[in-house]
C-alpha cells in the first residue's frame, strides 16, 4: 500500500469542494480529450479567466517510473466502498497505474514484461468507463478493470499490436472512437530512437465489443497482417522499413468524414508510381481501419518534397492530423491541419486530400506556411479551440521549445481557408491544451519550468504555477477544476482551485 507523508490540513471551503465536484463533473478519456484530439475540454466550467490566478499546488507525488505521456482521467469510479476520481498513466517501463486524483495515492498498478522500453503511449479509458487500456513492453495492449486493475485475458486480450517489439514500440497514445454504434481502439506503432531495424509503421484497429482487429501497414500496404521480424518480403514482412507513426495523439478520428487519419514519418514513398509505400504521408482510412482495398488507403496527402523530408529525417508525421472546424462561407468544408519536423503548417482538404481525387497523389495542400515560432525537429501537437462565446472562429495553438503562437483560421477573398498568425510568445512549451477558453502549457519560467495559463486571443499570461521539473513530451490535462501533469523527475503534480480541505505537500511511494 502507498505510504502518505507530510499531510498539511488547511481549513478551506467544504461547500465549494462539493460544488466543484458535482457541478463540473467530466472525464478526460484519451489524449487530447476526444477522438479528434483537439486538446480542448469544452465542458470545463470550474476554472475561469476570473479565478485561474487562484490555482494552487495540491500535491507533488513521486511515481515509481517516468511517464513521458499525458494522463487520462475518470470521475466517480466505485472502488470498494468508496467513490473516487482516478487519474491514469502508462510509464516508459510499460507499467499502467491508477492514482486517486484527490490525494495522489496509488489505487492499483500493473506491470508488463517480455520486451524493451521505453513505452511512450498514453493509456485510454473506454467509452463505457469500465476498462483502461495500456500499452505494454510486450507489444500488446492490455485491458484492465478501471476500479482494481484486474486484467482481461479472454476474447483476444491482451491484443497484439506488434510481434516484433524489439524493433517496434508504442510511441503514441492509444485512441478510441465510436462510429455506427461500434467503439474501436486505435493503436499505432513506430521504431525506437535511431530509426534502426526491421520496423514498419502500422495501425491496429480493435473492435472493443468483439475483440476482432484489422491491420493497415504503411510499408508494403498490400499486407494486412502483423509482420514478423526479418521475414519473407511480400509474404510476412517488408524489405522496406521505417514510415513510423508517432505523433503524440496517435490516430485521429473525424466524425464529419467518418474517417481515421494517421501521419507517417520517414520511409520510402512510391505510391504515386504504383507502389505501396507511404512514407511522409497522411493517410485516411475507414473508421474500421480498412482502406479502399488492394493496399490503398481511402485517400492520402503527400508533400511534394517527400524525398527531402525522408533524406533529411524531417518527419512529416512528428505530429498527428488535427481537425479544424471550417468557417461558414469556406469553399472547403472539411479541413485538416498537418505539421511536422520542418515546422510547416499544411491545410488539407479532407474531401480531396491531394487534389487529385484519389489516394497516391502528391501535393495539393490548400495552404503551406511556416510555424510563427519554428523549431527544428518540432514534435508537439497543435491544440484547437473554437471561440463559441466570441466570433465563432477556429484557433490553432502551436507550442515548441522556442515558443508558443496563436493562429486564427480565416478566409481569403475567394473564401479559401487561411491561417492568420495572431500572437506569439517566446516561452518554451510542450503540447498545449485549452479548457474553458484558457490555454495551458508547460514551459520556461523564472527559475525553471512551470505551467502557464494564457489568454487565447493574445497569449498574455493569466497564471504561472510554482516551479516543477523539466519536460520532454509531457503535457497537462485540466478537468473538473484541477490540472494534472508529470515531469522528468517522476513527479505527478496537481494544481487546483482552493476548494478542497486537504493539501498533500510531499509524496506517496508506490
Amino acid at each position: 500500500m502507498p505510504c502518505m507523508r507530510s499531510l498539511l490540513h488547511v481549513g478551506l471551503i467544504a461547500g465549494a469542494s462539493m460544488f466543484a465536484a458535482d457541478a463540473f463533473a467530466a472525464d478526460w478519456l484519451q489524449w487530447g480529450f476526444e477522438p479528434s484530439h483537439s486538446a480542448n475540454n469544452d465542458v470545463e466550467a470550474a476554472v475561469t479567466t476570473a479565478n485561474v490566478s487562484q490555482l494552487v499546488q495540491k500535491y507533488s507525488v513521486t511515481m515509481t517510473d517516468r511517464s513521458n505521456s499525458a494522463p487520462v482521467f475518470a470521475q466517480g469510479i466505485t472502488v470498494g466502498a468508496n467513490t473516487l476520481d482516478l487519474v491514469f498513466f502508462t510509464a516508459q517501463s510499460g507499467r499502467t497505474t491508477a492514482f486517486d486524483a484527490a490525494t495522489g495515492s496509488v489505487v492499483w498498478s500493473k506491470t508488463t514484461s517480455g520486451g524493451p522500453s521505453p513505452v511512450e503511449a498514453s493509456p485510454a479509458i473506454d467509452p463505457n468507463r469500465q476498462f483502461v487500456y495500456g500499452y505494454g513492453v510486450d507489444g500488446k495492449v492490455h485491458k484492465y478493470a478501471i476500479a482494481d486493475g484486474t486484467e482481461t485475458t479472454t476474447g483476444g486480450w491482451p491484443q497484439i499490436a506488434t510481434v516484433k517489439p524489439s524493433v517496434e514500440k508504442g510511441a503514441s497514445a492509444l485512441a478510441f472512437a465510436t462510429s455506427g454504434g461500434i467503439a474501436r481502439l486505435y493503436v499505432v506503432n513506430n521504431g525506437y530512437v535511431g530509426d534502426a531495424g526491421d520496423y514498419q509503421g502500422h495501425i491496429t484497429t480493435v473492435d472493443l465489443a468483439t475483440g476482432a482487429q484489422r491491420v493497415f501497414n504503411t510499408m508494403c500496404s498490400t499486407l494486412t497482417i502483423h509482420m514478423i521480424q526479418n521475414g519473407q518480403n511480400g509474404v510476412n514482412d517488408c524489405a522496406d522499413v521505417q514510415s513510423g507513426i508517432w505523433g503524440r495523439p496517435g490516430a485521429t478520428y473525424d466524425a464529419a468524414t467518418d474517417r481515421v487519419y494517421i501521419a507517417t514519418g520517414n520511409g520510402q514513398f512510391n505510391a504515386n508510381t504504383g507502389g505501396f509505400n507511404w512514407g511522409d504521408s497522411v493517410l485516411a482510412l475507414h473508421a474500421d481501419g480498412t482502406g479502399a482495398g488492394a493496399g490503398l488507403p481511402v485517400d492520402s496527402y503527400t508533400p511534394t518534397n517527400y524525398a527531402q523530408l525522408d533524406g533529411s529525417d524531417i518527419d512529416l508525421g512528428s505530429a498527428s492530423m488535427s481537425i479544424l472546424p471550417a468557417p461558414a462561407a469556406s469553399t472547403v468544408q472539411h479541413i485538416g491541419l498537418q505539421t511536422g519536423k520542418d515546422s510547416k503548417l499544411r491545410l488539407i482538404n479532407l474531401d480531396n486530400m491531394s487534389g487529385s481525387g484519389a489516394a497516391g497523389g502528391v501535393g495539393g495542400a490548400i495552404e503551406l506556411i511556416n510555424v510563427p515560432i519554428g523549431q527544428s525537429g518540432l514534435k508537439s501537437q497543435p491544440a484547437i479551440w473554437v471561440d463559441t462565446s466570441g466570433d465563432g472562429a477556429t484557433w490553432v495553438y502551436m507550442a515548441n521549445s522556442n515558443g508558443i503562437s496563436g493562429l486564427k483560421l480565416t478566409l481569403t477573398g475567394a473564401n479559401v481557408p487561411h491561417l492568420q498568425p495572431t500572437w506569439q510568445q517566446s516561452s518554451s512549451a510542450t503540447s498545449a491544451i485549452v479548457a474553458n477558453g484558457i490555454v495551458y502549457h508547460a514551459g520556461s519560467c523564472a527559475g525553471g519550468t512551470c505551467i502557464l495559463a494564457r489568454d487565447p486571443h493574445s497569449g498574455a499570461v493569466l497564471w504561472t504555477s510554482p516551479v516543477i521539473g523539466s519536460m520532454k513530451w509531457q503535457s497537462p490535462i485540466l478537468v473538473n477544476g484541477a490540472l494534472y501533469i508529470t515531469d522528468q523527475n517522476k513527479k505527478l503534480w496537481k494544481f487546483a482551485l482552493p476548494f478542497t480541505d486537504t493539501i498533500f505537500a510531499d509524496s506517496f511511494d508506490g
